[in-house]
């Protein structure tokens, strides 16, 4: 998201950023950006009045359940705004492989037509443009959902590659220890990748490597996650890491055995973009190689993954060769530049082509009169609901 903003920031665009949740500490702080943040309440009319007062050019939904609660208001109030889904990653996706995980069942037969999936391609289909995150995920949309592709738009991280210059500022492989994880406790995909660390991976990485340590970074962590912090076993929960650049720049190896997910996964970003070579599964690669090469740094089997984990660790030949495939892989997958050029000409191509592009999307149309008469009902019903229960 704060990439996107960024991209629009530097267009000049102003930038109204509303939200529904609270500020906290860990909040960035959009003011110091100079754009300006809202706060909006759920099944309220005030946000009507809100956005029919804005005027908006452009509306960017931030995943499909933000659409679902505010697009059909969006729709109605501000007709001419070009609605545009961010959808992170297919969640209906993610959702089926967890599933097939906790069934034993293997990922490639997950069960997708879910009624998450029904959902979420309802929301794309009322959008006039929705981001996708993933080659994988573009290519499920278009073969087996049959969205056509004049409504969706490839958009990975948009990353700035390091300057050669300071690439040699990083610290180097003697300079880092240890190995480190990072990412969002809440998010199901990335508990189950830490409590794979601890019963499965970490036991004999560490009895290979006895001074080695595991850092795990992310915040919300439930008490589930605080109890496996462990001095003795080198498994030290970490919490918050205000700064991922300084999480992972001091690192050695990241470690990421992520069995279920979707999209593109941050961490593994990261990694590449500081100079920090990783070890993940197929899943977590999904969307971020192309090359059969980069095999040796996928590895489903455990007992390959400890392996694949010490020799990166051990070996200064084999991690400068990882850290290369990192930084060669950011230059030519996920260049900002590369991307930017197309998604604003494609948002201009769609402002000026508005009313044609949506007649080619009929059934998005229909979609959007029927959520539009379902949603407001219940809305309004939900709101004079509320306005009673205050009364009382």
């Amino acid at each position: 998201m704060m990439q996107l903003i960024s991209i629009f920031k530097e267009r000049g665009y102003t930038i109204t950023f509303a939200s529904t949740a609270s500020i906290s500490e860990k909040s960035q702080n959009l003011e110091e950006l100079g754009i300006s943040s809202e706060t909006i309440e759920l099944n309220s009319s005030s946000f009507d009045v809100f956005v029919k007062k804005l005027e908006p050019t452009i509306v960017l939904f931030d995943r499909y359940i933000t659409e679902e609660q505010f697009g059909w208001r969006v729709a109605q109030m501000c007709p001419e705004a070009l609605r545009i889904l961010d959808t992170e990653d297919l969640h209906f996706l993610r959702k089926a492989r967890q599933e097939a995980v906790k069934n034993n069942i293997p990922v490639t037969k997950a069960y997708l037509f879910t009624e998450t999936a029904k959902r979420e391609i309802a929301s794309i289909l009322r959008c006039d443009l929705s981001l996708i995150i993933s080659e994988v995920e573009m290519q499920l949309l278009k073969e087996t959902f049959k969205i056509s592709e004049a409504f969706l738009l490839y958009l990975p991280f948009l990353i700035e590659p390091l300057a050669a210059s300071e690439k040699l500022t990083l610290p180097t492989f003697d300079e880092r220890h240890h190995f480190v994880t990072i990412g969002n406790m809440f998010h199901a995909p990335n508990v189950d990748s830490v409590l794979q660390l601890k019963k499965e991976i970490w036991p004999q990485i560490k009895k290979r490597l006895p001074k080695a340590e595991l850092h795990v970074y992310g915040t919300y962590a439930s008490q589930q996650i605080i109890q496996l912090h462990s001095k003795k076993e080198g498994f030290l929960i970490k919490g918050w890491a205000p700064s991922v650049r300084e999480v992972m720049t001091h690192a050695r190896v990241c470690v990421a055995p992520i069995r279920f997910g979707a999209g593109l996964k941050g961490k593994l970003i990261d990694a590449m973009q500081f100079g920090t070579p990783f070890v993940t599964t197929q899943m977590g690669a999904e969307g971020i190689f192309t090359s059969e090469s980069t095999l040796a740094y996928t590895e489903d089997n455990n007992e390959k993954f400890v392996d694949t984990a010490v020799t990166l660790y051990s070996n200064k030949k084999d991690w400068l060769v990882g850290q290369r495939l990192g930084f060669a892989t950011i230059e030519s997958r996920f260049r900002k530049k590369s991307f930017e050029p197309i998604l604003m000409e494609r948002i201009k191509h769609l402002l000026t082509k508005l009313s044609s592009h949506r007649n080619q999307n009929f059934i998005g149309q229909v979609l959007q009169h029927h959520t539009l008469q379902s949603s407001k009902y219940l809305s309004k019903w939900i709101e004079e609901k509320n306005k009673a229960s205050g009364m009382s």
